[in-house]
C-alpha cells in the first residue's frame, strides 16, 4: 500500500494537532508527512517536525525564522519563514493537504494547494467566506477535490446526496450555542474574553471559540455551505443542539432528514477526510445513546446573536460584501480579546463596516480576481479598525 503524502498548513493548532493526533496512531507507512507550517509556533512545530519528519517546515513570522532554523539544526529538514516559505509549503508534491490556517491569512495558501489539484481537507472557512465564486472556479479549473472538515459541513458532505440533488429541499447546520446560549444581553455586555473562550463542548483555539459565541462561526458557515454545496441562502437553516452529537442534517423533498452523528471530537472529522473515500480507524469516544438519553434543538434568538443576519445579509448583498464581513470581525475579536471593545461591541461593528461599505458603494463591487479579494479584505479590516476605535472610545466614555 502506497503511503498518502500530506501536508499541514497550520500543524500547531488545535485541527493541525488532532491530524497530527491521526496520522500518529495509524498503521506505519500510511501517511507520509511532506511539510508542516505553523504562524509562530516554533516549539509546537518543531517538536512535530522531529516526530514526523517533514522535507520542510515554515513559519509565517518571520522574526521566528532563526528560531525554527536554530530548533531543527541537525535533522536535514529545511525551514523558511514568511507568507512566501509557507506558500511553497502549499505548493509541495503532497496528494492530501490539510488547510487549517485560521482566518483570511489562510486564503493563499489553501488557493496554492487547490490550484495545483490537490486533495484539499479545509478546515479554513473564510476561503469560501472571502472568495467563494472564484475558490470554487479555481477548484474545478484544477480537479482538486474540496473535503470540508469542519463538524457541520462534513456532516452535510456525507449526508447529501450529490446524484440527486434534484430530491433535497434544504441542509440544517447545529450550533452549540456558545457558552452564552442562555445568557440575557444584559449578562452578554458583561462577558469577558476568558468566558467567552470557554466552549463548554469544544476545544478550539480563541478567535474560534469567541466566533462560537457570537455565532458568527455559524453565520460563516452558511456562506461557506452556499458555496460548497451549490444551494440558495434560504435553503440553509441553523439549529441550536447543545449536546453537539448532530453535527448536520439533510432533509430530502419526501420528509425524510438524514443526521450524521459523532461525539463532538474534531478527529472524526478529520480521519473521514484524512482517510477518504474510505475510512480509518480511530481511538474517538464511541457513543453511547442510551446514555446520551435526550437530544435538544431549538431556534437561535436573532436578538442575542445578530451575527447571523449579518451573514446572512452579505452574502445576499455579494460583491465583496463577504469579505468585508470575514476582515471586519476578525479586527473586532482581536479587539475584545484585547480588551478594546465589549462582547456585544463585535457584532456591531461588523454591522458598522458593513454600513459604511454600503454606503460608498464599495460592498457592491463583484471582485473579479484574488487581488480584488485581498483588496476587500484590507478595505474591510481598515472600516472595521474605525469602527472599533469608536466603540472602545463610547466604552470609555460610558
Amino acid at each position: 500500500m502506497t503511503a498518502r503524502t500530506v501536508t499541514l498548513l497550520g500543524a500547531t493548532g488545535s485541527v493541525g494537532r488532532s491530524t497530527l493526533d491521526l496520522i500518529g496512531s495509524a498503521p506505519e507507512g500510511a501517511f507520509d508527512v511532506v511539510a508542516m507550517t505553523a504562524n509562530g509556533n516554533v516549539e509546537g512545530l518543531a517538536e512535530a517536525a522531529r516526530r514526523f519528519r517533514p522535507k520542510f517546515c515554515a513559519v509565517a513570522d518571520e522574526e521566528a525564522g532563526p528560531a525554527l532554523k536554530s530548533a531543527l539544526d541537525g535533522t536535514g529538514i529545511a525551514c523558511g519563514a514568511g507568507e512566501g516559505a509557507v506558500l511553497d509549503a502549499a505548493a509541495m508534491d503532497a496528494g492530501w493537504v490539510m488547510a487549517a490556517i485560521v482566518g483570511a491569512a489562510g486564503l493563499k495558501p489553501t488557493l496554492e494547494a487547490v490550484r495545483r489539484g490537490a486533495q484539499v481537507a479545509f478546515a479554513n472557512k473564510e476561503a469560501l467566506v472571502c472568495a467563494g465564486p472564484l475558490f470554487m472556479d479555481a477548484a474545478r479549473r484544477s480537479g482538486a477535490a474540496l473535503l470540508p472538515v469542519d463538524s457541520e459541513h462534513n456532516a452535510i458532505f456525507q449526508a447529501f446526496d450529490e446524484a440527486r440533488r434534484d430530491g433535497i429541499r434544504r441542509i440544517i447546520l447545529t450550533a452549540s450555542g456558545g457558552p452564552f446560549r442562555t445568557a440575557s444581553l444584559e449578562e452578554m455586555a458583561s462577558m469577558t474574553p476568558a468566558q467567552a473562550v470557554a466552549h463548554p463542548t469544544w476545544s478550539m483555539g480563541a478567535k474560534i471559540s469567541v466566533d462560537s459565541a457570537t455565532m458568527m462561526n455559524k453565520g460563516l458557515e452558511i456562506i461557506e455551505a452556499c458555496h460548497l454545496f451549490d444551494l440558495p441562502e434560504d435553503r440553509i437553516d441553523v439549529l441550536v443542539h447543545p449536546e453537539s452529537i448532530v453535527h448536520g442534517l439533510v432533509e430530502y423533498a419526501d420528509g425524510g432528514l438524514l443526521a450524521q452523528m459523532g461525539a463532538p471530537d474534531m478527529r472524526t472529522p478529520i480521519a473521514h477526510a484524512l482517510a477518504f473515500p474510505d475510512r480509518m480507524e480511530t481511538c474517538v469516544e464511541r457513543l453511547d445513546l442510551a446514555r446520551l438519553g435526550t437530544l435538544s434543538f431549538f431556534e437561535p434568538d436573532p436578538r442575542n446573536f445578530p451575527a447571523l443576519d449579518l451573514a446572512r445579509a452579505a452574502f445576499r448583498a455579494g460583491g465583496c460584501a463577504p469579505a468585508v464581513l470575514n476582515a471586519a470581525n476578525e479586527i473586532a475579536v482581536d479587539a475584545f480579546l484585547n480588551g478594546k471593545i465589549g462582547f456585544l461591541d463585535i457584532a456591531a461593528a461588523v454591522s458598522d463596516a458593513l454600513g459604511e461599505a454600503e454606503r460608498s458603494g464599495y460592498s457592491q463591487i463583484a471582485p473579479t480576481d484574488f487581488e480584488a479579494v485581498y483588496a476587500a479584505d484590507a478595505e474591510g479590516r481598515r472600516l472595521a479598525s474605525v469602527a472599533v476605535a469608536a466603540r472602545g472610545e463610547q466604552r470609555i466614555q460610558a
